[in-house]
């Protein structure tokens, strides 16, 4: 027996390889703007410190530049 999550999310994978490609990247950026503001409400910060936060969590794992850590400082 299938679960409703699984018949939902099947759907949606059917709807979104159904969208042309524009479509597609439409969605994603969308999507992405949506978890940023999220993440900006959930922890009481602005736009570019929520991204500042996630471009050095990106970069944690990574060997350090001197370059990249005064962009993101």
């Amino acid at each position: 027996m299938r679960s409703v999550a699984s018949i939902l999310r099947e759907r949606t994978a059917d709807e979104v390889r159904r969208m042309p490609s524009a479509e597609r990247l439409e969605l994603a950026f969308r999507l992405g703007e949506q978890d940023l503001d999220a993440y900006c409400a959930a922890h009481g910060v602005d736009r570019d410190a929520a991204v500042r936060e996630f471009q050095r969590r990106r970069q944690a794992t990574r060997q350090p530049s001197g370059c990249v850590e005064r962009i993101i400082g």
